[in-house]
């Protein structure tokens, strides 16, 4: 199996005022494509700012950071923004939806802008995440499931090497968070490469390895 992610010694600083905080200390692991990954730990650990160095959103201190063989770690702004584009997609814990968009539209929003939005290819994604007679609803009209499926959706159209999700259940009752987790294992049955951050513990059990942090260093990386 080919690896996907390389994190070796990982650091993130920020300045808070006249204090350094150090989110992430010297943080290392690997990840091979189509594993199912969950990052846990209490907050204030370093899990959100870890997957924000994972989806290029965010350049480490220090140490070394390759994901689909390239070396992200001191990328520049476009070339971080043209990496997000083809290699990752990102679902949140709240959605992100637009209220004045369809379900279609916030599909492919992020995809109108860059005059690439190809709608046929929408209906497969629909089908898949059980969304086709939603196809014209506004998020207002939606569940809190469908809203995620939604979201995921998004993240889905781009075909993405990576799909990252930020406590994707947090929002949600117990049994709309299990379709959301039974959502996440046939994708990655599929292949898809995936890594959570969550508290939800279900959640975390159902991936194939969890990476625990705690004060900005990772206490273990075990499979089941």
């Amino acid at each position: 199996m080919r690896q996907l992610i390389s994190a070796e010694r990982l650091s993130k600083e920020y300045i808070r005022g006249s204090q350094v905080v150090r989110a992430l200390d010297q943080v290392s692991f690997d990840m091979d494509e189509g594993e199912f990954l969950a990052i846990v730990g209490p907050s204030g650990s370093g899990k959100s700012t870890l997957l924000n160095l994972l989806g290029c959103m965010d350049s480490p201190t220090s140490g070394s950071l390759r994901v689909a063989e390239q070396d992200i770690s001191n990328a520049s702004e476009p070339a971080k923004v043209a990496f997000r584009r083809k290699y990752v997609g990102f679902v949140f814990q709240h959605f992100g939806l637009i209220p004045t968009l369809s379900v279609e539209e916030n599909i492919l929003l992020p995809h109108l802008f860059a005059n690439s939005a190809d709608h046929r290819s929408v209906d497969e994604l629909l089908g898949k995440l059980n969304l086709t007679n939603r196809r014209e609803h506004r998020p207002s009209e939606l569940s809190g499931g469908e809203m995620q499926r939604v979201a995921i959706a998004r993240a889905l159209y781009n075909k993405p090497k990576l799909l990252l999700a930020d406590e994707p259940t947090g929002n949600l009752d117990s049994v709309t968070a299990e379709s959301i987790l039974a959502l996440f294992r046939e994708l990655s049955k599929e292949g898809l490469s995936i890594i959570v951050v969550t508290h939800n513990p279900q959640l975390a059990a159902a991936a194939d390895r969890q990476v625990r942090l705690m004060d900005g260093k990772v206490l273990s990386s075990a499979a089941k």
